[in-house]
């Protein structure tokens, strides 16, 4: 994989595929997490003299057609303020801009197909192609992957930082190594799950994810969120890992009364689990402070109500607490960490979902595999 420092800048174009999949609220960026981590590539690029730099990302789904709801036009304002800089916002074609924010890719519905007819449209504004978006590096698409057959193509600083830091994880991490697991889906999960069972030495499991673990030692876990398709699995996982896996000892738990907290074992008929209780957060943290590699992904409850919020606070306060590699990553995880103004107390905070997940189960990343190669000297980028 070719860097970007390895790159002849000056003077030329350079088309960079950023993540700016950001939240807006109102017309207005709701949080910048995603847009500060992508900056020092930007700024690399500025003090090197290129010419222009031509910024490209997703945001949303927007099905493959515009979407006003969903343009970037908010995120180049807001990148404006942050590098006190003009950013232009180009609906269709860049101009002579220095430095400009392309409209939304997906707005296209050939992007997501890694069409080599939109590759070539791409790379026919640049010189050079940079991909800093390690969170979109999962899919074959076309800003990810079939550009790279165009355009010489190099990791950015954003994407070198996330391959270097989860390497870690992947190759000799140092025990005790505890991984912590949360959000809605065992099933968005499995590989990862599966993978990181092998590999840590303890699985701390929060979420709804551990009320379909609940779910599979035969106890009622009323109406909250779980999947019931996958209790075989999680027995399988029990069976096999027992001596791994910690699971909640209790939760806090929404009823028509309000919330109470009880036992794993005893969610009455009509609660609904929402976030891990005092005392799994106690033993939780036990494991926290004896670790010497944490890796955290998803929450510990419904973050996002404040009511359902102390779980998650508790364990990421943990987290930072410890002088050991710390890294977390998953949207959820960002936006939880970022809620409780802890971003940068990490090892490393990862930007990638998906992306992170694949990684880590040890599965090849399209994006990544493209800029082992350089460009098809048959192909001409203009045809």
């Amino acid at each position: 994989m070719r860097k970007l420092q390895q790159a002849k800048v000056n003077n030329k174009r350079v088309l960079v595929r950023v993540d700016f999949n950001v939240p807006l609220k109102g017309g207005r960026v709701a949080d910048d997490s995603r847009i500060l981590y992508s900056i020092p590539t930007i700024k690399w690029l500025l003090e090197k003299k290129a010419a222009s730099i031509i910024l490209a990302s997703h945001l949303g789904r927007p099905g493959g057609k515009p979407n006003k709801a969903l343009s970037l036009r908010p995120v180049a304002k807001h990148l404006s303020k942050l590098l006190k800089m003009r950013v232009s916002f180009s609906p269709k074609e860049p101009g002579e801009e220095k430095l400009c924010l392309l409209e939304n890719l997906r707005f296209h519905p050939v992007e997501r197909k890694d069409s080599a007819r939109f590759a070539k449209k791409l790379a026919s504004y640049a010189d050079l192609y940079v991909n800093d978006a390690f969170a979109a590096s999962h899919r074959k698409a076309a800003s990810v992957h079939a550009i790279t057959r165009y355009l010489p193509s190099y990791a950015g600083l954003l994407l070198q930082k996330e391959v270097r830091e989860l390497s870690k994880l992947t190759r000799k991490p140092k025990r005790p190594y505890v991984a912590i697991m949360g959000g809605a889906k065992v099933s968005d999960k499995i590989d990862f799950v599966q993978s990181i069972l092998e590999k840590a030495d303890k699985a701390l499991i929060g979420g709804a994810i551990a009320l379909t673990f609940i779910a599979a030692q035969g106890y009622d876990v009323g109406r909250s969120l779980f999947e019931k398709e996958k209790t075989r699995l999680a027995k399988k996982f029990l069976k096999k890992h027992a001596d791994k896996i910690l699971l909640p000892i209790d939760f806090r738990v929404k009823t028509p009364r309000g919330t109470i907290i009880t036992s794993a074992e005893d969610i009455p008929k009509y609660g609904k689990g929402l976030d891990i209780g005092p005392r799994t957060e106690r033993a939780f943290e036990t494991q926290i402070r004896k670790a010497k590699t944490i890796l955290w992904n998803g929450p510990m409850g419904l973050f996002e109500n404040p009511s359902y919020r102390k779980g998650t606070a508790a364990i990421a306060k943990a987290i930072t607490r410890n002088r050991g590699t710390t890294i977390a990553g998953g949207g959820d995880t960002l936006a939880a960490i970022s809620k409780l103004g802890l971003t940068g107390k990490f090892t490393h905070v990862s930007t990638g979902g998906g992306a992170m997940l694949q990684f880590l189960s040890g599965k090849k990343l399209p994006g990544l595999e493209a800029l082992k190669h350089g460009p098809d000297k048959n192909k001409s980028k203009f045809k």
